[in-house]
């Protein structure tokens, strides 16, 4: 089911990197050390928004990304959450 809260995920099985863009505010979070039995979980779950909000977010470190036009530039660091 398309998530209400959540525009789109990608994800990096080589680096555990998850890519999430939010509908709401357009912005980019990077989530590292994502395994990809949880990355899976959450693809297949029938409410993404909570899944996130239950099992990804403050659980993995994470920092805000914006896409300049030919580059990344990291804005924010966190450290919240198990690395």
């Amino acid at each position: 089911m398309p998530s209400t809260a959540i525009r789109k995920t990608e994800y990096d099985p080589v680096r555990r990197v998850l890519s999430v863009w939010f509908v709401a505010s357009g912005k980019r979070y990077e989530f590292e050390d994502v395994p990809p039995e949880t990355f899976a979980a959450f693809r297949a779950a029938f409410a993404k928004g909570r899944y996130f909000n239950d099992h990804i977010r403050n659980q993995f470190r994470h920092r805000l990304v914006a896409e300049d036009s030919n580059r990344r530039q990291v804005l924010r660091d966190s450290t919240a959450g198990k690395a």
